[in-house]
């Protein structure tokens, strides 16, 4: 009996996925843990395994098709056994079927000799589905001379393989086609946002939308924080991996705690939640866009433990494979973007948090000595966006005073 497999659930917060890439074709021998699609969340990318064995008798969706959880993507069987009681509602009819059906249904319905070559009217493009694409490619044929029979007059997969079959047409010399008019090379490249791109387009809007935000920027004596992690990259021990970003981290932990209405949510507009523990998100650059993991109770964990696993969660965004689960219950963020050379920027609050924290480069600037005698000293900037729906000027100034002393004075926070 032909059994489906489902789209998996990515986390307690996902309800649906989009589908990347089929690895298996209808037709194809499977075997339990054997790897049957690609598919993405807005926050992250995943292998689907198969968790029964047989033919792959049919696909209910294809590449970029958003799928709920728990929904059936796929049958799996033995041949010739019928899944059409499996097929979800609202699924696409099955695109393809397997390679000796097809050479047979072309058999029936016509000989080689009389295999129609299809042309469009000038202008026009015949649409190939993905998969169908893919596979031309790898056949070395050309897909736009296969007998489109999808929907609305698509080539689909099972008309590629027809095409294969039939030498006459897939060695068809170019002469055979309608002359195409030579097409000048475009300008520009229209690019579909992935779900990633989509959920931070969709945050960013509705974080600058809703929110009453204002940036502070100050900048702090970095001197003590750069000899203490000279001293550490000395130690050549696990400390040694720690790093500046590490060390503000620590700092904003456990500042944050004496700064209740910047560590929580707003609820709406006329209630907000304080946060006991600091769960501190932080800002990771992937290939695929910003994310953002968070370090849970992180005012309780040591610098080295921080420091550990802010490198475990941002490996894991930039392989995509963390859970959205690690990328959701922040209450306050920190991105940090000195190692690009940033003075100051204007970071954008996660909603529904109330602030986030910029972190900007050092730069060499003057000031007086004790003594009186100028001197020069590495200057780290640090960007305070808040919410002043929650936070009012001075409350956010007093949290960047009281950080940027703590930093100043860092081997002393450590001993608190």
């Amino acid at each position: 009996m032909a059994n489906a497999v489902i789209m998996p659930k990515a986390g307690i917060t996902v309800e649906s996925c989009i589908i990347g890439t089929w690895e298996k074709n209808i037709g194809d021998a499977v075997k339990v843990g054997d790897i049957l699609f690609t598919y993405e969340t807005d926050k992250a990318s995943f292998e689907c395994e198969s968790t029964e064995e047989g033919t792959l008798l049919e696909i209910f969706f294809q590449d970029g098709d958003e799928v709920p959880c728990l929904m059936n993507v796929c049958a799996i069987g033995n041949p010739g056994e019928d899944c059409s009681a499996l097929r979800p509602t609202g699924a696409a009819p099955a695109e393809d079927v397997p390679a000796a059906q097809a050479v047979a249904e072309v058999k029936e319905e016509a000989p080689v000799a009389q295999a129609a070559i299809p042309t469009t009217a000038s202008g026009d493009k015949t649409a190939v589905s993905p998969r169908a694409k893919k596979l031309a490619e790898r056949a070395g044929v050309d897909a736009a001379l296969a007998t489109p029979t999808g929907p609305n007059g698509r080539i689909i997969e099972r008309d590629v393989r027809t095409l294969m079959d039939n030498p006459a047409v897939a060695s068809a010399p170019q002469a055979q086609t309608a002359p195409a008019a030579a097409i000048p090379e475009a300008e520009y490249e229209d690019v579909k946002f992935s779900g990633i791109r989509r959920a931070i387009s969709k945050s960013m809007h509705t974080s600058l939308s809703t929110m009453a935000q204002l940036t502070h920027n100050t900048s702090f004596d970095a001197s003590a924080i750069l000899a203490y992690r000279k001293l550490l990259k000395a130690s050549e021990g696990e400390c040694a991996g720690i790093t500046l970003g590490d060390i503000v981290l620590y700092a904003v932990s456990r500042t944050l705690l004496n700064h209740p209405d910047l560590n929580a949510h707003m609820l709406d507009d006329n209630n907000i939640r304080l946060f006991k523990h600091v769960n501190l998100g932080v800002a990771v650059d992937t290939p695929r866009g910003l994310m953002v993991p968070t370090i849970f109770n992180a005012d309780q964990k040591s610098l080295l433990e921080i420091s550990k696993e802010v490198k475990e969660l941002a490996a894991q965004c930039r392989e995509g494979n963390i859970s959205p689960d690690k990328l959701s219950g922040g209450t306050f963020t920190v991105s940090n973007l000195g190692n690009m050379g940033v003075e100051s920027f204007t970071p954008v609050i996660n909603p529904p948090q109330t602030g986030i924290l910029g972190v900007c480069g050092t730069v060499d600037r003057v000031k007086k000595g004790k003594d009186g005698e100028i001197k020069i000293y590495p200057a780290m900037g640090l960007s305070l966006t808040y919410d002043h729906r929650a936070v009012d000027g001075t409350p956010a100034a007093r949290f960047q005073k009281e950080l940027g002393y703590n930093l100043e004075n860092f081997t002393m926070l450590l001993a608190k």
